[in-house]
């Protein structure tokens, strides 16, 4: 399977990982992006040992060390009063216990390099601007269609085309994305603008009544990323993202301690988005025929165990690991869904358990003990560069 040709759909942080190690694993990869433009929104991912052990292994730890803001420290504090409610102990302590960092980036920087690395491999690998429509399974091979009219043929194709995923429509028929109820405030605040009490520790989650707001420290440092949750009814937008003012930001949090207060008004006014946040129902299964699903195609993840990128980060290295180790396709992708397959599923229910839980927690009896995390789930002690295939 060393020589073998995969098409890939979508060039997110998914698809460019599962590209990038099977160029590694010697595969001949060709990747088609729906957008005009290559690129990342602006915003931050958290990226945990288990994920981080990958690109470890993909980028080296130079390169990662360089891209990723590893916290000093964390801490979960009391929405009004700012109070530390929970300790959450970060610096080299993941990487003592797991072998690997917690760490945070900049979407669009962990991208670049992603995608950079692909290119150095092949020039040709990314192609953009090509609308995934349908695809044609035989026995000799696997064709993507496009909406310009244009093919590519390959062994094999993995829907790495997030949770709106045209590849899953495709193999398993319509099944609409279902709004969660929560909707998400995003946005990017320069360190360089907030005072120095109000930059530490490095991560914080505010604990609210029915509301989080979370910020942290991307690009070595220079900028702070905040996430604000809140509870809605509907979704009333088209699209599951939209720009928002920051006011808008500001009335839902304006209850909220002056730290959230301080980064919400030194946030660019017109540099705010709004996420509506979507789930689906588990699949059965991901493959049919010579075709897949990775990331959120596959397992969609709502953000409340940080593990939205994480899983897609782990999916693309046992791909390419289930590949090399194959004598076929059939055997490829039965390999990888039997490594992944289980452990998604249960990352993604648990995530959309962990919201009912956060919503529904008191902030004045928030402890340790009542505090969930993935670390908590023994997520962080999975390694997708060793785990068995």
């Amino acid at each position: 399977m060393n020589d073998s040709r995969a098409l890939i759909i979508g060039a997110g942080i998914g698809g460019l990982t599962a590209a990038l190690a099977l160029q590694r694993s010697g595969c001949r990869v060709r990747v088609f992006e729906q957008a005009a433009a290559l690129g990342e929104v602006g915003a931050g991912v958290t990226i945990t040992p288990n994920a981080c052990h990958a690109l470890n292994h993909l980028l080296g730890e130079e390169l990662v060390e360089h891209i990723c803001h590893v916290p000093a420290s964390g801490a979960v504090k009391h929405y009004q009063t700012g109070k530390t409610l929970v300790d959450t102990r970060r610096g080299d302590r993941p990487k003592q216990k797991y072998g690997a960092h917690y760490c945070q980036a900049h979407r669009a920087d962990l991208h670049d390099a992603l995608a950079d690395a692909v290119r150095r491999n092949d020039a040709n690998c990314l192609v953009i601007d090509r609308r995934f429509i349908a695809l044609e399974d035989s026995s000799d091979g696997i064709t993507a269609r496009f909406a310009d009219g244009s093919s590519a043929r390959g062994d094999y194709l993995v829907g790495c085309d997030g949770i709106h995923s045209e590849v899953r429509r495709a193999l398993w028929g319509d099944d609409e994305p279902r709004f969660t109820g929560y909707i998400a405030w995003r946005g990017l605040v320069p360190t360089a603008a907030l005072r120095p009490e109000f930059l530490v520790p490095d991560s914080a989650a505010f604990a609210g009544r029915g509301r989080t707001f979370t910020r942290y420290k991307v690009r070595r440092g220079e900028l702070f990323n905040f996430v604000g949750f809140s509870q809605r009814d509907e979704w009333a937008a088209e699209s599951w993202s939209e720009r928002a003012h920051i006011d808008e930001a500001l009335a839902e949090f304006s209850d909220f301690a002056p730290e959230v207060q301080a980064i919400l008004d030194a946030a660019p006014p017109d540099q705010c988005f709004k996420w509506g946040l979507f789930d689906r129902r588990p699949l059965a299964q991901w493959t049919k025929g010579r075709a897949t699903l990775l990331g959120d195609a596959g397992h969609p993840m709502t953000p409340f165990l940080a593990q939205g990128a994480a899983m897609a980060i782990e999916d693309g290295v046992v791909l390419a690991r289930a590949v090399a180790a194959s004598a076929d396709w059939r055997e490829a992708l039965t390999r990888y869904e039997q490594a992944r397959y289980e452990r998604g599923t249960f990352v993604m229910l648990q995530s959309q358990v962990n919201a009912k839980r956060i919503y529904a927690r008191d902030p004045d009896r928030l402890d340790r003990n009542s505090h969930r995390n993935a670390e908590a789930l023994g997520l962080y002690a999975y390694n997708p560069v060793t785990v068995p295939v």
